[in-house]
């Protein structure tokens, strides 16, 4: 089936917001291969943020899952809002709805058939898939396994960056109080894995050890809310013990140096607070991946999760994981000689 010059395209990622940001690059080249057609994506709350301002895309559709439903809102409520969505993006007479979830779907084939597009586009051999994409190897990175899909449109070439974009809104003021050379560093501490969680004491000493070596302003990142929250564990009480570990607190971390805790509470506002930042320093999750959607250079810890298929995207990284799959094993030396060997990449706010 030939497309028309135009075509209404829907891209459809409703997991988490690595995935989603991994997407970016597909939708960027289909945009670009189809500068006049309508471009679309079907995502979830939780990772809606990740699009929000992207020029690539006509329309953002969002749909509230059930457990991510705010105290206002009732079930009934988000399943109506939700049928009403699918309505009108069925009366829309899609040309391809593109299901960009690198492993079988077959909820959100049956999701997309009741749509009513001309094609449906998968991975993996779900019953209702008109053009299928054999599952890759594990070793495969996810952007390069997502923008498979380019090559039905005869897109060519390796994919372009990932895109990630602050909305002024929330996108902070720079301090008044600091040099305009002043490097700015982000400090993500959250982690929702396990093995991916490395300890208050060693983000307190890595601040420290930077700070010694010049003029810099470090953001401490972290998910608000106490450790015991089964809905929405956070990092509050770590954050302090971080804080209490810096010489100065708030104040002072060391030679010129100074600490500005922002716990972010959205993911709006992290991707606001990450905008701020020339560098970050981060375990592997949805922060690192908004980091590579920036365009920042970063020193990742890995834990129990594919490297291969999960490392930063299109940027300068260095990336830590020791056999064990543990963070914890990571030493403190060992971030500071991955932050040193990266900062040859650091652009900085003058750049």
């Amino acid at each position: 089936m030939s497309l028309p010059s135009t075509p209404k395209i829907l891209v459809i990622r409703r997991d988490n917001i690595g995935d989603l940001v991994c997407t970016t690059p597909l939708i960027h080249a289909l945009r670009q291969r189809f500068p006049k057609g309508w471009i679309g994506a079907l995502v979830n709350s939780y990772n809606a943020p990740v699009l929000a301002g992207n020029p690539d895309l006509d329309e953002v559709f969002v749909y509230t899952k059930a457990k991510h439903r705010g105290a206002d809102e009732s079930l009934p409520g988000i399943l109506w809002r939700r049928l009403q969505m699918m309505r009108r993006l069925r009366q829309m007479q899609l040309d391809d709805v593109i299901i960009a979830t690198t492993s079988p779907q077959p909820r959100t084939v049956k999701l997309a058939q009741w749509l009513k597009p001309k094609r449906i586009i998968g991975f993996g051999d779900a019953e209702g898939l008109d053009i299928v994409l054999p599952l890759e190897r594990q070793d495969c990175h996810e952007v390069e396994d997502v923008f498979r899909v380019a090559a039905i449109y005869g897109i060519k070439g390796p994919p372009p960056a990932c895109r990630v974009f602050a909305p002024a809104a929330v996108r902070p003021a720079p301090a008044r109080d600091v040099p305009p050379d002043t490097l700015t560093i982000g400090i993500h501490i959250s982690a929702r894995k396990p093995s991916q969680r490395w300890p208050a004491d060693r983000f307190a000493e890595t601040i420290r050890a930077i700070a010694a070596q010049g003029s810099v302003r470090f953001l401490l990142l972290w998910s608000p809310g106490a450790e015991e929250n089964p809905l929405h564990p956070g990092d509050d009480a770590k954050a302090k013990e971080v804080m209490a570990k810096v010489p100065g607190g708030t104040q002072r971390a060391g030679a010129g140096a100074t600490v500005i805790p922002r716990p972010t509470a959205t993911l709006a506002e992290l991707i606001g607070a990450l905008a701020e930042c020339d560098a970050l320093i981060c375990a592997d999750g949805g922060a690192m991946h908004l980091g590579a959607g920036l365009g920042l250079p970063i020193v990742c810890l890995f834990g129990n999760s594919g490297a291969a298929r999960w490392r930063p995207g299109d940027v300068p990284y260095r990336l830590l994981q020791k056999p064990s799959l543990e963070v914890l094993d990571i030493t403190v030396g060992e971030v500071i000689a991955a932050f040193n060997a990266l900062r040859g990449d650091i652009r900085g706010p003058s750049a």
